[in-house]
C-alpha cells in the first residue's frame, strides 16, 4: 500500500516552494489590505477597518492583483526574503504561520479543500464591517484590534 505524501506546505520550506505554491498559501482573507497606522514614537502598528479601494469586499481578493503595486504604490509585496519583516500581518496569515513552524488552520482552503471555508469560519475582511478608502477618511476614526 502506497502512503500518501504530505502536502507541500508541510513538506517544503517557504524557500523550497514554487511560485505557484507560494501564491496558493494566501487564503484570500484580505486582512493585509486593511490600512494600518504606525505610531511615530513607539513604532506600534494599529489596524483600521479601512480597506484598499482595489479590495473586493465580497471575496477579500484584490480586484487587480497583477497591478497592485502600480495601482497602490504603498502596497507591499510579500516575498520569501522579507516574510520575517512583516509582523503586521495577521497572526492567522499562512506565510507567518509556516515561517514560525506552525500548521495551517483547519479553515484554510488548502487544508479544507473548500474555497468558501474562510467565509464559513468568519475570518477575513468579509467578517469585518470594512469601509472602502475614499482618500479623505480619518483612519483614526476606524481603529480596530489586530485581527
Amino acid at each position: 500500500m502506497k502512503q500518501s505524501q504530505a502536502p507541500f506546505w508541510e513538506s517544503k520550506t517557504l524557500d523550497e516552494m514554487t511560485q505557484q505554491e507560494w501564491e496558493s498559501l494566501c487564503d484570500g482573507c484580505g486582512l493585509c489590505c486593511l490600512n494600518k497606522l504606525q505610531d511615530e514614537d513607539t513604532e506600534e502598528i494599529v489596524y483600521t477597518r479601512v480597506i484598499c479601494p482595489y479590495s473586493d469586499v465580497q471575496t477579500g481578493q484584490c480586484k487587480d492583483y497583477a497591478n497592485r503595486s502600480v495601482n497602490v504604490p504603498s502596497c507591499v509585496q510579500l516575498t520569501r526574503e522579507r516574510v520575517a519583516e512583516f509582523d503586521w500581518l495577521p497572526d492567522s496569515c499562512a506565510y507567518r504561520l509556516l515561517y514560525r513552524g506552525q500548521p495551517l488552520p483547519d479553515w484554510h482552503p488548502l487544508v479544507s479543500g473548500d474555497a468558501d471555508s474562510l467565509k464559513k469560519a468568519k475570518v477575513g475582511i468579509t467578517a469585518i464591517p470594512v469601509v472602502v478608502d475614499t482618500g479623505d477618511l480619518d483612519y483614526e476614526e476606524y481603529l480596530i484590534e489586530k485581527p
